[in-house]
């Protein structure tokens, strides 16, 4: 493996930075402090800072060489609305918020990164570093983007990396096209007639519609899409009634539709209207569908993608690269700004949980696990692929 050795020198401090971090999550739209300390450090070492869009984004810019090009590198900064199980000396100081997801330490890396390429700026352009918020749910990316980030930051093109639990320390993941799904749920309001339960034939029960209707739905995924295109369509919610005795007037349905292109999910959505509108019709009912597109599915460049790999190649070697790993159904709004730039969004591997210091939680270290932590074994790691990136790109004409 190859790191850069000025990052490996600064271990301790990226270090503390990712554990301070992890002590003290915000959620969504509230990373105020989490703000306050990157902006900090970028201006400790003397990089531009910009701050306030998307709320509490920050950007940091460091320029070298007279071409004019530019790129950004993203990392996340939000928590998640959820219990901390670890007990180790850096778990979070707050119940109900924690760091579940490596957001710590995608924002540490990234300062790492930072730090080092405004000490040796061994490229020509400018670099945007953006830290951005409400990754988990609140679509911050878009907000920065509604904001003017590639307005007031051009970009010629972005890039993004997660941590990934169970791809071993030490190894990338990458693939050209879809690499993570789009994210969207929906809500189904029954309306029927209300009777007594011993005698359903006065009423129009709105649970069998519900039923009926989930059982329809499904055949959207086996029936209507093309086998070779993945989607995921599942109800998991329904609420009715409030006494065993009483057939309920009024049912509702909640689920979520996951895929890896827009046109799958154009259809999905077309034919999951006519499917609950036309079953609840069937039973004397009526029903209306409330379909919500929250994140796009994440499509990487194919050129990026392989220059993203190219670049993994030289610092752990190709036999440590997957080039065409496995997609998931997880989504990220990262895919925002793949939508108005050409980029990449890649995998650096978390391991297998064996990092964390005794006092972690029971359960596995998953994402979104209470039991969850980045591993601090990345940092170098990935910070030296930010910056082997970067020199790549925006390498000085000889």
């Amino acid at each position: 493996m190859k790191l850069i050795e000025p990052i490996l020198s600064h271990f301790d401090e990226i270090r503390t930075i990712r554990r301070d971090l992890h002590a003290h999550p915000e959620l969504r739209f509230e990373e105020h402090r989490t703000s306050d300390v990157v902006a900090a450090k970028l201006a400790d070492w003397g990089i531009e800072v910009h701050r306030g869009l998307g709320g509490t984004g920050v950007v940091g810019t460091v320029a070298a060489g007279e071409s004019g090009r530019a790129i950004g590198l993203r990392a996340d900064m939000d928590a998640l609305p959820m219990h901390e199980s670890n007990e180790f000396a850096h778990r979070s100081r707050h119940d109900g918020r924690m760091h579940a997801c490596g957001h710590d330490g995608h924002t540490a890396m990234l300062l790492a990164a930072a730090r080092h390429l405004v000490e040796h700026r061994d490229f020509d352009g400018k670099v945007h570093l953006i830290c951005q918020p409400a990754e988990d749910g609140g679509a911050g990316a878009r907000r920065m983007i509604e904001d003017g980030l590639f307005e007031k930051f051009p970009c010629e093109a972005v890039f993004g990396m997660h941590n990934w639990p169970g791809m071993k320390v030490g190894q990338f993941g990458v693939r050209p096209g879809p690499m993570m799904g789009s994210a969207n749920e929906f809500e189904i309001r029954i309306r029927g007639k209300g009777s007594h339960a011993a005698m359903p034939h006065l009423g129009t029960d709105p649970v069998m519609v519900a039923v009926a209707i989930a059982q329809s739905l499904q055949t959207i995924i086996s029936r209507n899409r093309k086998p070779i295109d993945a989607a995921v369509l599942s109800v998991t919610q329904i609420h009715a009634g409030t006494a065993t005795n009483v057939v309920p007037e009024h049912a509702t349905m909640i689920g979520t539709v996951r895929t890896f292109s827009i046109e799958t999910l154009d259809m999905i959505e077309a034919r999951m209207r006519e499917v609950v509108e036309l079953t609840a019709r069937a039973h004397g009912a009526e029903a209306t569908l409330d379909f919500e597109r929250n994140y796009p599915p994440l499509i990487n460049h194919r050129e990026h993608a392989e220059f993203c790999a190219s670049v993994m190649d030289e610092i752990v070697g190709a036999e440590n690269v997957e080039r065409d790993v496995e997609p998931t159904m997880g989504a990220e709004d990262f895919a925002f700004m793949l939508l108005e730039k050409p980029g990449a969004y890649v995998f650096i591997g978390n391991g297998d949980g064996a990092h964390r210091e005794m006092g972690h939680g029971l359960g596995p270290c998953a994402l979104h696990n209470p039991s969850y932590d980045f591993n601090d074994e990345l940092l170098p790691i990935g910070a030296t692929y930010w910056v082997r990136l970067v020199e790549r790109w925006l390498a000085p004409k000889r």
